[in-house]
C-alpha cells in the first residue's frame, strides 16, 4: 500500500507521538486513556510509513474504545485541551476547516471516522481493498484529524 500522503509528516509525527507519551503521565485515568489511544493510533500511522501495511490491517488495529469509555463516564474533554482550535494550531492546510472546533467536537469526529472505517470493512466482506481509492481518502482524513488533535494538545504543552 502506498502511504506517500503520509511520508511528508513523518518527522513531526515522531515528535507528536513522543509528546503524547509525556502527556499521558497524569493521574486522571480517563484523560490518560484518551491521550494514550490517540498516541497509539498515531503510532500506527508512523509504523505504516516504515513498514507499509494494508488498509485492512490498519483499520483492524485502530481503536476508539477509550474515547467511547470517556463519553460513557461523562468525561470533560476540555481537560485534554481547553479552548478552541485556532489557525495557529493548524499545521496542515487541509485542517483549516476545523478552526473554531473544541477538543470534544474533534475527538467525536475522530471516533466517528474510525467507526465508519470499521463498519465499511464489515460491509465489504471483511476487506476494503476493492474500494481502496475511497478508503485512501477516508484514512488520510482520519490521520490528519488525529494529527490536528495532537498539534492542538502540543501547543499547550510546550
Amino acid at each position: 500500500m502506498a502511504w506517500t500522503w503520509l511520508s511528508s509528516t513523518a518527522a513531526p509525527l515522531q515528535q507528536l507521538v513522543s509528546f503524547l507519551q509525556k502527556q499521558s503521565k497524569t493521574s486522571d485515568v480517563q484523560k490518560k486513556q484518551v491521550i494514550m489511544e490517540l498516541r497509539d493510533n498515531l503510532n500506527l500511522f508512523k509504523e505504516a510509513i516504515e513498514t507499509p501495511t494494508s488498509y485492512d490491517r490498519l483499520i483492524d488495529l485502530l481503536s476508539n474504545d477509550a474515547y467511547r469509555n470517556a463519553v460513557k463516564e461523562n468525561f470533560a474533554f476540555h481537560k485534554i485541551k481547553g479552548g478552541k482550535i485556532l489557525a495557529k494550531h493548524v499545521k496542515d492546510e487541509r485542517n483549516l476547516r476545523y478552526t473554531g472546533w473544541t477538543a470534544e467536537k474533534l475527538m467525536d469526529k475522530i471516533d466517528e471516522k474510525i467507526q465508519a472505517l470499521k463498519n465499511l470493512k464489515k460491509l465489504n466482506g471483511g476487506s476494503v481493498e476493492k474500494i481502496a481509492p475511497k478508503i485512501s481518502l477516508k484514512v488520510s482524513n482520519l490521520y490528519f484529524r488525529m494529527k490536528l488533535m495532537a498539534d492542538f494538545i502540543y501547543e499547550s504543552g510546550r
